[in-house]
């Protein structure tokens, strides 16, 4: 609408106004209500507090928020008796009877004190007591709670206790059984391998997991089963707060674990900072059993790792319309691996191979970000500028001793020299063009620089650079009915790549796409919720995809990368339906894919090794993909109450084994379930079982598997401190087991140290008085995703 036409119709509604005031009918009077909030304890005012103003069936007439100052005002509101609410979080909700009449249409009710409310206090200042699940329009929340039976561990092992989320032997995540995921951390990229940053995040640094299976146009297009967002613990409460962990977990080897979360919140500044650690020993091992020549290998694999997270951020509210916030994240890892490969024939002992390894693997991943935001005066007017920079820096010392059943013996050493440069920047517009209508614009650019440099005393050295750049823009305009909203978008992206191998270029590409999406949300009732959304993404090949420096090896495969991969497209439509119980909730969704020149791992004859193999990736044919889910919360009575989930995934797997195509109709089914059990107001019990279905691969077909955890805490000090045991993998089934025909009969098993026992301490100290932040949803780390109003 343009200027000329929005002045008309002011124009023509003041008049109207001006021929309504001039009747002579009570119905005309227009009153205001102004006030201030504050803490009762602190006596301190509580800004962005919720002000709502309800009449006698419950309908909400008007409102507002509080601001910087505590102070509301709230105009137009017509004749008659309303209750007036104000609610934030952490508070009890206070509620008091007002009328505007002709003779009081200006009311002043002066200082309303808040009461904190403890038990709500608890979920919001620290961690929740359980894990819960919410659907929103684009996205699966998971609020981390205290689960007992992942307290101490990493990110990896929350993994598994996500509906949708499944991870493999190596540490490999999927999400809806496809490993073609993007992982963020607090909504942004990182350079580090996904299953190697899983195994560094710990546990206790978690606030919640954000699974975004269809993303809308303002999101990246890659990854095709969508996106996983990790987000960080961040505190900005007033005052001076802080929360410590400490753990110890131990089976055959120890590992131990510590986290504190701590911030100072004064006037306009929140200054907050999270650090973790993991310092694990861990054992883990298997075996490969080749039926046809009758020999056995064995793998015996001993981590000792040490790493440390560290978040550090400030927020300055320059005033209620301006907010610049900086944080960076410095990610630091040391990793000693010693490891055996043993080939062991069973008739002849001569041609047996042994190949010893020591590998010492140092990375620093570091992330910078400047963030400012400009509120305009209209409510959801606003624009945002954000500036990301990441850097990965990693060397890596690996040591091999080849021992032949001859006695002959081969010793040689490799090192490669990894960095990697990222650079995001994102300018994005909010428009609510009316009450119901809204309109998001925004431009990103994206510019990685990826160096690898390769030595060796038996092998060539060699150099690898791969550089890319890409650059977008967005739009996506969204409306709202009485029970319906829809969000139509586009995202236009130029993508421009450029391999070079030892100096020569392998590989240029430049591709310009379309990425359309969309959302229809339909809620009849408050207990019922429609959504159906499609978009169209894509797969670019990773790095160690396309990486042509050979990655790993083992007496017998070599697995090297394919730089001329082509991305691949998915084309992705889903539905899902909430309904809210009186007790809790479930959410069931179905989702079907297309997937065009999709890109899978292929084994091909290694000519310059005797039986020996190669492990790379190729394009294939259009394939497609579907699935189900089922997930629900739920509390049976005032003790007991669980999450419980159920997934299936049918896709149709394609590969090269021995130089001959092959494909399987692969299907995947889990099933989960966490109950919460309290015993007394301080005592907590909990148990969690996991059972997953036998699949078929392209070469393997794994084994179904269950385990069951446990665990226990006790709160003390009014529950600020916490004392916290649990026992995993109760009867010691989590293991990995796989048989198969191609190329050759073969079946195997591996077996971590998955039976620990876990002891806890967790204390929070501090004010613990909250206060929201006068930023973007970014500042939770969430962005509006669907957008719809």
């Amino acid at each position: 609408m343009n200027t000329i036409n929005q002045k008309i119709i002011l124009l023509l509604f003041s008049f109207w106004c001006l021929l309504l005031s001039a009747q002579p009918s009570n119905n005309s009077i227009i009153g205001t209500l102004k006030g201030k909030v504050i803490d009762k304890s602190l006596q301190q005012p509580i800004p962005y507090a919720t002000v709502s103003i309800h009449d006698g069936s419950h309908k909400i007439i008007s409102g507002g928020i509080s601001t910087e100052n505590g102070d509301f005002l709230i105009l137009d509101i017509p004749k008659g008796r309303y209750t007036l609410k104000l609610q934030f979080i952490g508070y009890k909700t206070y509620s008091q009877f007002i009328e505007i009449s002709k003779k009081n249409k200006d009311l002043n009710i002066g200082i309303i004190a808040l009461e904190e409310e403890a038990e709500t206090l608890d979920d919001v200042t620290v961690i929740a007591e359980r894990t819960t699940i919410e659907q929103k329009i684009d996205r699966k929340v998971i609020n981390i709670g205290k689960d007992l039976t992942t307290t101490g561990g990493t990110a990896s092992e929350i993994m598994n206790n996500i509906p949708s989320v499944n991870l493999d032997q190596d540490g490999n995540i999927a999400l809806r059984g496809n490993q073609n995921v993007r992982i963020l951390i607090d909504g942004k990229p990182t350079n580090i391998d996904a299953a190697q940053l899983l195994k560094q995040i710990p546990s206790t640094s978690i606030k919640k997991i954000e699974l975004i299976t269809n993303p809308s146009a303002k999101y990246n297009p890659e990854g095709m089963s969508g996106i996983i967002n990790i987000v960080l613990h961040k505190n900005s409460n007033i005052g001076f707060n802080g929360n410590v962990n400490l753990g110890l977990n131990f089976d055959e080897n120890a590992r131990f674990n510590s986290s504190v979360d701590l911030n100072y919140r004064t006037g306009k500044i929140n200054f907050y900072g999270n650090y973790g650690n993991n310092i694990t020993k861990q054992l883990n091992g298997g075996f490969v059993f080749r039926e046809d020549e009758d020999y056995r290998t064995n793998f015996t694999f001993l981590d000792n790792n040490k790493s440390h997270l560290f978040k550090i951020g400030l927020d300055y509210f320059i005033n209620d319309n301006n907010t610049i916030s900086v944080y960076t994240n410095q990610n630091l890892f040391d990793g000693l691996t010693s490891g055996n490969t043993d080939i062991l024939f069973t008739d002849i002992t001569l041609n047996d191979i042994s190949q010893n390894l020591i590998s010492d693997n140092d990375n620093l991943g570091s992330t910078y970000n400047f963030d400012y935001k400009h509120d305009f005066k209209k409510e959801g007017h606003n624009i945002e500028l954000e500036v990301d920079y990441n850097n990965f820096n990693s060397d890596s010392d690996d040591r091999f001793n080849f021992t032949g059943g001859d006695g002959s013996l081969i010793d040689y050493k490799d090192i490669i020299d990894n960095e990697r440069n990222n650079t995001t920047i994102n300018l994005d517009y909010v428009n609510p063009l009316t009450e119901k209508v809204k309109l998001e614009l925004g431009y990103e650019t994206r510019l990685r620089r990826t160096n690898n440099k390769y030595q060796s005393t038996l092998f060539s050295n060699s150099k690898y650079t791969y550089d890319r750049n890409i650059h977008s823009f967005y739009a996506t305009y969204g409306q709202n009915f009485e029970k319906w909203s829809y969000q139509l978008g586009a995202r236009v992206e130029n993508y421009e790549v450029e391999a070079v191998f030892n100096g020569e270029k392998v590989f240029e590409d430049d591709i310009f796409t379309i990425y359309p999406s969309g959302y229809l949300n339909y809620t009849p009732s408050e207990k019922n919720s429609y959504q159906l959304s499609y978009s169209r993404r894509i797969d670019r090949p990773g790095l160690n995809q396309v990486n042509p420096i050979r990655e790993w090896s083992t007496p017998r495969i070599v697995s090297i990368g394919n730089p001329s991969l082509d991305p691949q497209f998915t084309n992705s439509i889903e539905a899902n339906y909430t309904k809210k119980l009186d007790k809790g909730s479930i959410t069931s969704g179905v989702f079907y894919r297309i997937i065009n020149n999709e890109i899978n791992q292929t084994l091909i004859e290694n000519p310059d090794v005797e039986e020996g193999q190669i492990l790379t990736f190729g394009n294939f044919d259009n394939n497609s993909a579907y699935g189900i889910e089922v997930s629900s919360n739920y509390k049976l009575t005032n003790w007991w109450s669980f999450n419980a989930s159920f997934d299936l995934y049918g896709q149709t797997q394609k590969g090269i084994i021995d130089n001959i195509s092959k494909e399987v109709d692969a299907v995947i089914y889990n099933f989960r379930v966490n109950n919460s059990l309290k015993a007394t107001k301080n005592l907590t019990f909990q148990v969690f079982g996991f059972y997953r279905g036998e699949q078929e691969g392209v070469q393997f077909k794994t084994k179904p598997f269950y385990f069951i955890n446990t665990g226990a805490r006790y709160s003390f000090m009014e529950g600020k401190g916490s004392v916290s045991v649990n026992f995993n993998d109760v009867f010691n089934t989590m293991r990995f087991r796989f048989y198969g025909d191609n190329p050759y009969p073969q079946n195997g098993e591996f077996k971590g140290e998955t039976q620990t026992v876990f002891l806890g301490l967790s204390y929070r100290f501090g004010s613990g008085k909250n206060r929201k932040a006068s930023r973007k949803q970014r500042d939770t780390n969430e962005k509006s995703g669907g957008g719809i109003l």
